[in-house]
């Protein structure tokens, strides 16, 4: 979305950030209020140099200057304090909505589905928990806070100068029409000058994601001075930006300055001529300066403000919008109030699981799609049957197991559980009865153990070492320093992708699932432990349903039932046997990778024979 369609303020999207603002509304009150008081002690400082000029100095006698003296520090010490806890008041604020928007934001994340993923980068999802949120948290603390003291400033400074002499007063009001147009016309200029930036600066994390995560490919490549000619265009557009905006920022303070400095001249143009003229006291002459210069940085605050609020109009939709977006996979109120949510599950109403699944005339398309995948599919799973799913890469092998796994739903027909409408029952439920391996395994940070613990947090030891006994991981643990309690790194990168692998199998294993998913689970992982896990698994999927993805065909040859897939549709399916004798495309697949592998095995023995 392109920022500069908004140019209205964000006030009506304030009220949808109430839920954040609202524990918090008595800290906010309490803000306020002593924001508005440090405003008007900022008036009545000014009054007290009056009362000094005009009574100690012009007739020369100290009376009343004990109670000057200790009337005006109270005032300071006042003064001190509304400013302290205001601002202690505003940083609570900023932090605990910050927080709270942070959790709720990420929180929500959990709750949506596969597709939002998808459609959505990384970098732009961040943004919206981190970015947004910690600007919409300074809006609605600082910005508040600040709005408060200058407006009741401003509104004060007025009221006092129009009381002591309305002459005076609109010379004086008559510069702030000039500093609010200057000041505008340059907050323009900064807005966009401040967007570009911001833009660029993407840009340059952007060279400095890819200089990082594709430094090998960058080497093999011999393509450092290209990259380095990229980095260096853009840093020099972020220089000739930055020195641009500079520019105008001292040119608005000097323009602020030079407005505040007018206003100072006329109050001592004008009323020095009336104070020589013995119509007004030198004390009154004094607050109508302080007034003067004070009100310059109020107006100059207000149209900045503007701006910023325009800005941040765009992450208050932004963050609203994320929180607004509904999961294409969701449980109904009904299924919620049974089984409850991810987050407060009613396990005790769960029925068991035994893993019988029938896809009842399927239709499905991708949300961001616009041709079905699959049409009037019909297949039924019995309880503990092993499902190999094989194709070209690229040609939609796990739509069928994201249908199963309910990541996403069918846009019609359904798919049952049990004999039951996987729509019947919540998303916990049936993802807790489902052990999935992934073709590109992830870790968490933390250590092996704590890793492996994700599987079942309740697992004991000695189940967890059966499990990573189970699927030959115990050497890779132990060749590791600290044994179960290594740190993988973030995401396992202390690890190789095969030892992660391993982990994320015995992590699968530990949760006893009633259904397995291996999605080119083995790939990663050598031939040798791929026989091991292959043995072990074959054990362990007895009696459990299954779906395995595969890569190497030749390991899914004992499958109870093998679905063909190409350009996104099941084109055969049947045993290996009967797809075999059939000589369609499973056959061609088999054959052409069969000669493949015999002609790299070949080439392996002629090489280590010379």
């Amino acid at each position: 979305m392109n920022n500069k369609e908004h140019v209205s303020l964000p006030f009506f999207g304030i009220p949808k950030l109430w839920q954040y603002i609202k524990p918090y509304r008595y800290i906010m009150i309490s803000m306020i209020g002593l924001a508005f008081l440090g405003g008007l002690v900022d008036i009545v400082l000014p009054l007290f140099q009056r009362y000094a000029l005009d009574h100690f100095i012009e007739q020369g006698t100290l009376k009343t200057m004990t109670s000057f003296i200790v009337g005006y520090a109270l005032v300071l010490i006042f003064q001190v304090l509304s400013n302290t806890i205001s601002t202690y008041n505003a940083c609570q604020i900023e932090m605990y909505v910050g927080r709270d928007m942070k959790r709720a934001s990420f929180n929500h994340l959990q709750t949506l589905a596969f597709s939002y993923y998808n459609q959505n980068s990384v970098g732009y999802i961040h943004a919206r928990v981190m970015s947004d949120t910690n600007r919409i948290a300074a809006l609605v603390s600082w910005v508040f806070i600040d709005a408060v003291w200058y407006i009741s400033y401003i509104v004060g400074a007025l009221f006092v100068m129009f009381t002591i002499d309305f002459q005076l007063a609109l010379w004086v009001l008559g510069i702030v029409p000039i500093a609010s147009l200057c000041a505008a016309f340059f907050q323009k200029k900064l807005v966009i000058l401040n967007r570009k930036i911001r833009e660029i600066n993407s840009k340059i994390t952007g060279h400095f994601n890819e200089g990082i995560t594709g430094a090998k490919t960058t080497k093999t490549l011999v393509i450092e001075k290209k990259m380095e000619g990229n980095f260096e265009e853009t840093t020099d557009e972020m220089h000739h930006t930055a020195v641009r905006t500079a520019h105008y920022n001292a040119l608005f303070s000097s323009m602020i300055s030079f407005a505040a400095s007018l206003a100072l001249a006329l109050v001592l143009w004008k009323g020095g001529t009336i104070t020589l003229k013995e119509a007004m006291e030198l004390g009154t002459l004094s607050v109508f300066m302080s007034y003067a210069l004070g009100m310059m940085e109020p107006v100059q605050w207000i149209v900045r403000v503007i701006s910023q609020l325009i800005v941040v109009q765009v992450n208050v939709e932004r963050f609203t919008r994320l929180m607004e977006t509904e999961s294409d996979v969701s449980d109904t109120e009904e299924v919620i109030a049974k089984y409850g949510d991810s987050f407060e599950p009613k396990r005790e109403n769960w029925e068991p699981l035994h893993g019988d699944i029938t896809f009842e005339d399927v239709s499905f398309m991708y949300p961001d799609g616009d041709e079905y995948v699959l049409e009037h599919f019909n297949l039924h799973v019995p309880q503990g049957t092993n499902v190999a799913i094989v194709g070209e890469t690229g040609a939609g092998k796990s739509t069928l197991v994201n249908l199963v796994c309910r990541f996403f739903e069918p846009t019609s027909g359904r798919v049952l559980i049990d004999g039951k409408d996987a729509r019947e029952r919540s998303q916990l439920w049936l993802h807790s009865n489902i052990g999935y391996v992934l073709q590109t395994p992830h870790l968490f940070s933390g250590t092996v153990l704590e890793n492996l613990k994700y599987g079942n947090p309740n697992a004991t030891m000695e189940e967890i070492e059966r499990a990573v006994k189970s699927v030959s991981a115990e050497g890779v643990i132990a060749r590791m320093e600290k044994g179960y309690d290594s740190d993988v790194g973030e995401g396992g990168d202390l690890l190789s992708t095969g030892e992660k692998q391993l982990l994320s199998f015995a992590r699968a294993i530990l949760a006893n699932p009633r259904i397995f998913v291996l999605d080119e689970a083995t790939s990663s992982i050598d031939t040798v432990t791929e026989k091991l896990i292959q043995d072990a698994i074959a054990s362990l999927m007895k009696g459990r349903t299954s779906f395995v993805i595969a890569h190497r065909l030749s390991t899914i040859r004992q499958a109870d039932v093998i679905l063909v897939v190409e350009d996104g549709k099941i084109v055969e399916q049947g045993t290996h046997k009967e797809l075999i004798e059939k000589q369609g495309a499973y056959y061609h697949l088999y054959t052409r990778q069969f000669q493949e592998e015999a002609m790299s095995q070949s080439m392996e023995t002629a090489f280590l024979s010379e």
